[in-house]
């Protein structure tokens, strides 16, 4: 692990979840999913933006960026066929679009996928880890963007099977691509000053880096990231060669200030919601600290490197 941390146990049911399935995806995202979309759209974009450290553009604006610069990494144009795996509420898809090219992507989030649906999007209820070549046929590029995240869980990592989890997710994607085809991976990484993973533990001291791990763990229960990028590279081969790869920590922190930001406008509508909400806020402890704990976990543990962000394009060998 980087920053001289090691593997852990990650045993007990306060630190780390297990199991990142349909029900811990419907957990994370189903659950906000209608406050979301009022406050970043229909097609809510809920993955890093790309400002290149020009935090004068707009959260619009860097979104448009980062989509333009996937395109030039993969090649979305006329008549290609994009795989979006993860899709969230479709904003890949949906620029796909414009620029041509056919998109369909899959989900675990019940709520993403009929939101997708209603856009006009192509989106299937699917696990990305299990698509092959027999699922949904060929493609000419296929991209992931926050959800590489889920794909390996605590117990796959207890168990000494995070490797393979990735190995046999680059395997399948290397089967659904032709040679010289290209897959666009965006994910968070333990970053350079991780901790032990032992030490996460919601009672650990509040507003430590163990705290603050644990509470980032209660938003994404079941989801274990990768000890950095070089665990991903490796995995990689020998399907994929990296052709480019950036850290985007420092767009991710902007991001997640105009996400909240924008959250925490206050509306009639939002504020209904929330109160909707109320019923899993006093019966689920685990909800109480990933979404109302008053802080923000996931840009805390960005500003104090505990996590990195990837920006990494692959070609098929």
């Amino acid at each position: 692990m980087a920053g001289g941390a090691r593997p852990g146990r990650l045993t007990g049911a306060t630190r780390l979840h297990a199991m990142a399935g349909r029900r811990d995806i419907e957990f994370t995202y189903s659950s906000i999913d209608r406050i979301v979309r009022l406050s970043l759209g229909p097609l809510a974009d809920f993955s890093g933006a790309k400002y290149d450290g020009d935090f004068t553009l707009t959260l619009e604006q860097a979104q448009r960026r980062k989509h333009s610069y996937i395109a030039e990494q993969i090649g979305i144009g006329p008549g290609r066929r994009l795989l979006d795996l993860g899709c969230g509420w479709g904003a890949l898809l949906h620029f796909a679009g414009t620029r041509g090219a056919t998109g369909l992507g899959v989900t675990l989030s019940g709520a993403q996928a009929r939101a997708c649906r209603r856009a006009g999007l192509d989106v299937r209820l699917h696990d990305a880890r299990t698509v092959t070549a027999q699922t949904f046929g060929q493609f000419d590029a296929v991209a992931s963007l926050g959800a590489f995240e889920h794909f390996a869980t605590p117990e796959d990592h207890r168990a000494g099977r995070q490797d393979d989890v990735y190995r046999q997710l680059f395997a399948n994607v290397a089967d659904i691509l032709p040679a010289g085809g290209r897959f666009y991976l965006q994910t968070m990484v333990f970053g350079a000053k991780m901790i032990d993973v032992d030490l996460v533990d919601v009672a650990a001291p509040r507003g430590s880096d163990a705290w603050y791990l644990a509470a980032l763990g209660c938003q994404f229960p079941g989801s274990f990231l990768p000890f950095g990028q070089e665990q991903i590279v490796r995995a990689a081969a020998p399907h994929f060669e990296l052709r480019a790869s950036e850290s985007g920590r420092l767009d991710y922190i902007e991001t997640n200030k105009q996400w909240s930001a924008r959250i925490g406008q206050p509306s009639a509508r939002k504020t209904l919601l929330k109160l909707l909400l109320l019923p899993r806020w006093l019966t689920s402890s685990q909800f109480r600290l990933g979404f109302a704990s008053g802080e923000a976990p996931n840009q805390v543990c960005f500003e104090r490197e505990l996590l990195d962000h990837c920006r990494l394009t692959f070609e098929r060998v």
